[in-house]
């Protein structure tokens, strides 16, 4: 039967997820040209809420203490510099995020950050449960801020119109 040396699936699934953060990174920066409304910064939580599937398969489980440290370090500190360079503005009666300079230096930072911390981690657990450890800790971190963007939205969406209405209103 065919197996797969374990290095050679870590180093796919490096090279895989470099890739995916770097397109997304590049997508984000192209997106922030576009007005926000509060579906478009609560959406990508619900969406990767799903990925809470992988703890069906047994061999992603992990104790709830680990979920909940990795769900912590992601709600308090990689979200903090999130948080602090994410502005909004409003234009033409329509609100935008402000393009902020450090972005694209605080994602790829983030994203050399959680390498190490993954080659760290990898050494003690096993690499479904190191992706379900970084999943929540992803979450966490994007559930914080995109909660803080639309607590920022809300402020100052008096100033703008209201949220267009949807196809299906019209």
């Amino acid at each position: 039967m065919f197996q797969i040396n374990p290095t050679y699936l870590q180093y796919g699934a490096t090279f895989g997820m470099l890739t995916i953060a770097l397109m997304a990174i590049f997508i984000r920066m192209k997106v922030g040209h576009r007005p926000v409304n509060s579906k478009t910064i609560i959406m990508p939580p619900v969406g990767m809420a799903t990925g809470f599937a992988m703890f069906v398969v047994p061999d992603v489980r992990i104790p709830l203490l680990w979920a909940l440290a990795s769900f912590l370090i992601g709600w308090f500190i990689f979200s903090y510099p999130l948080i602090r360079s994410t502005r909004f503005e409003v234009q033409q009666g329509q609100v935008f995020v402000q393009r902020s300079r450090a972005f694209f230096f605080i994602l790829l930072t983030l994203l050399a950050v959680r390498l190490l911390l993954h080659e760290l981690v990898y050494m003690y657990i096993s690499i479904p449960q190191t992706a379900g450890v970084f999943f929540i800790l992803a979450f966490g971190t994007l559930t914080h801020w995109r909660l803080y963007m639309y607590k920022e939205y809300r402020k100052i969406q008096p100033t703008a119109p209201a949220d267009p209405p949807s196809r299906k209103e019209m």
